[in-house]
């Protein structure tokens, strides 16, 4: 017989043959609509409401009666496409999406319509038909579109390496993956992670905001969820359904089920042959798991599991380094009569090693107190180690009761001696708070900043030498001192440079920044510490060193001040320090009628020990207490002549100074010491 000829008049033919196009499309589970694209309204048949699983009832000619069976997802890609084919000017447009029927089922589906326009373009009008797509994308690799799947998936793994790349904490690793585009790249509505802590898991991610199950904090490797069954075995646990959830893991899913969990996949995370925790992957419009998708979860959990573990290994590594710092800073700081003191430290954020700035307040004879604050070159532990030891040194030195510049000095010579290649920057302040006397050194660091009482701020000029270190090396090791007078309520503020400086911006901009800061900062000291180091958090990832030290004059000890300056030979700036260190304290003893005698008495006394004498000079500055108030001027060197007083000729150029000292001063003598003497005299303060 040929195919195709003519049917034999033997044979009946049905009585509705040939068949009416409405049957076929029923009995091929086929629909039509018409969509009225000026109304809005949109005519389904009853076949086309059945591929929807709609009802008729539920149905009002409107498309938003469909949003129950339509997801979310689904209905913005339809609406999407469509948008587009009206837009685009297109005839046609078609597509696969999925709808989920009244049992909560997904089932795909496929439409195609027919752009109907007016003569100038615009579309009035849309005829077209929706047909059940299970049966025909089972059996087809259009069921997600094979070639758009893979792209997804390699879209997938790209997006998450990338996302992961950036992760320097564990809580980095969760963000990267909880987050809306995290979720959004795994298809996911949530996500929870577990690590192995001691025998247990630690639930550190708990999937969808305000799910968390009570009791699942810390649970036991050998307890009936997935996360402990994934870990125990090494192996992926996949969930196809809710009635296998509800099965294998009945006690957890009693507390989840209102979450409407339709599939989740349980992966370990194994890092070096041996498990560090899991993750779950929850979904809700999802059914079962295809091998493709297997196989892209395992990967995922592999490159998981790599960036997590890099995450601790940093995280430890900080801990340590941030340890070993914390530990070579002071403990505690020492009760200052005189002064409020706060400090503060934040060790760099993570991504960065630790760093070597420090901070120091020292004890210091005749009432006095040492302020230090140093940044170490370089972040790392090695840089923490430096700064332990050159602390400890540079308190010593200052503790035997060395004048400022030479405390600097020699700890510079310490640091170039030092088996490193590390330099410090550094400032030093020697603070006698009866007089509010401060004598600053800095070894190229920043200046400090002082704040008044009435809360104005500004920067407080500091003539610097070189970094520790770097002096010694080049030979360079004298250090100018800065005598300034702090008065009361006034406070001084040393930083290192975290605090002000930010990647790509001028320094000079970042210490205008920080004193806009203090003055508009609350006055309480406390207050005001912690709001400069908030400010850090907000602008800079570097480690902080902050001193802040008021002086409180209620609470400043009224007996004898003291101050102690050294004089090298050859050194007139010291000389100069040493006449102004003079002058502040008097005015701040309140001698200020008798100042310039004292000055000029002071001045003879060491110029004479510094002409006549191969040492330097040690002037001392004290105040006595008793039935009248003194000022006492020692000036010592190595020299165990006496001097001796006699006439000047007309002439002369010398032989002047101990006449003036006589004349000016109330009472005035010699005294041997050791290996040299003392030439002092005293002022009553009127």
């Amino acid at each position: 017989m040929c195919h195709g000829g003519p049917v034999p008049s033997t044979v009946s033919l049905p009585d509705d043959w040939p068949a009416h196009p409405d049957r076929s499309l029923s009995l091929n589970r086929m629909g039509s609509f018409d969509w009225d694209l000026v109304t809005g309204l949109m005519h389904m048949d009853p076949p086309a409401l059945d591929v929807f699983d709609t009802l008729p009832q539920d149905y009002d000619e409107r498309p938003e009666s469909l949003s129950p069976r339509v997801p979310p997802a689904e209905a913005a890609r339809l609406d999407a496409l469509v948008s587009s084919a009206l837009k685009g000017g297109l005839e046609s447009y078609g597509a696969y999406f999925r709808i989920r029927c009244r049992d909560g089922r997904l089932r795909w589906t496929h439409t195609q319509g027919r752009v109907l326009r007016e003569a100038g373009g615009r579309p009035y009008r849309i005829i077209g038909i929706v047909r059940d797509a299970t049966e025909e994308l089972s059996h087809s690799a259009e069921r997600l579109g094979l070639d758009e799947e893979r792209r997804r998936q390699t879209s997938v793994v790209e997006g998450t390496t990338a996302a992961l790349a950036h992760a320097r904490t564990v809580q980095d690793v969760i963000d990267a993956l909880s987050d809306a585009h995290g979720l959004e790249r795994l298809g996911t509505m949530g996500m929870v992670m577990g690590l192995v802590e001691a025998g247990r898991i630690h639930l550190v991610a708990e999937g969808p905001e305000g799910s968390f199950v009570p009791g699942t904090r810390y649970t036991r490797i050998d307890e009936q969820y997935p996360m402990s069954e994934v870990v125990r075995s090494l192996q992926p646990r996949f969930i196809d359904s809710q009635e296998e959830f509800a099965t294998s893991y009945p006690g957890l899913w009693s507390k989840i089920s209102y979450m409407r969990i339709s599939a989740a996949a349980y992966l370990p995370l194994i890092a070096q042959a041996r498990p560090i925790g899991a993750i779950g992957l929850l979904y809700q419009d999802k059914e079962a798991f295809t091998q493709d998708e297997r196989n892209l979860l395992v990967a995922l959990g592999s490159s998981i599991a790599q960036s997590l573990q890099r995450a601790m290994l940093l995280e430890q590594e900080h801990d340590i380094a941030e340890g070993l710092q914390q530990a070579m800073l002071p403990r505690r700081i020492p009760a200052v009569p005189g002064a409020q003191i706060e400090v503060r430290y934040r060790s760099a954020r993570m991504g960065r090693d630790i760093g070597g700035d420090w901070y120091d307040v020292i004890p210091l004879p005749g009432g006095r107190v040492g302020a230090v604050i140093g940044d170490v070159q370089g972040h790392d532990t090695h840089a923490a180690a430096v700064m332990g030891q050159l602390r400890i040194v540079l308190r010593a030195y200052a503790a035997e009761g060395h004048a400022p510049a030479t405390v600097i000095a020699r700890a510079s010579v310490f640091l170039h001696e030092l088996d490193t290649d590390r330099f410090a920057t550094c400032t030093y302040v020697e603070a006698d708070l009866t007089t509010g006397v401060l004598q600053l050194v800095r070894a190229g660091h920043l200046d400090p900043l002082l704040r008044t009482r009435d809360g104005d701020c500004r920067r407080l000029p500091v003539e610097g030498g070189m970094p520790l270190g770097l002096s010694a090396e080049f030979g360079r090791l004298e250090y100018p001192v800065t005598t300034v007078e702090l008065d009361p309520g006034e406070t001084l503020l040393l930083c290192t440079d975290g605090l002000v400086e930010q990647p790509g911006a001028d320094l000079d901009d970042g210490i205008q920044y920080l004193t806009a800061m203090v003055r508009s900062g609350p006055a309480d000291l406390t207050l005001l510490a912690d709001r400069l180091v908030e400010m850090a958090d907000e602008r800079g990832d570097d480690d902080v060193a902050l001193l802040l030290l008021r002086r409180q004059a209620e609470d400043a000890p009224q007996a004898g001040g003291r101050l102690q300056q050294h004089v090298a030979p050859g050194d007139p700036e010291g000389l100069v320090s040493a006449r102004h260190m003079i002058g502040t304290a008097v005015r701040a003893w309140g001698a200020r009628a008798r100042g310039d005698e004292i000055e000029l008495v002071a001045d003879e006394l060491i110029v004479n020990a510094l002409m006549h004498t191969d040492g330097p000079a040690i002037v001392t500055l004290r105040v006595l207490a008793g039935p009248e108030r003194r000022i006492r001027v020692e000036v010592e060197d190595r020299s165990s002549a006496l001097p001796r007083r006699r006439e000047a000729g007309d002439s002369g150029v010398s032989g002047r100074g101990l006449m003036l000292v006589d004349r000016l001063a109330d009472v005035w003598g010699v005294e041997s010491r050791g290996g040299g003497k003392c030439v002092w005299c005293e002022f009553v303060m009127t």
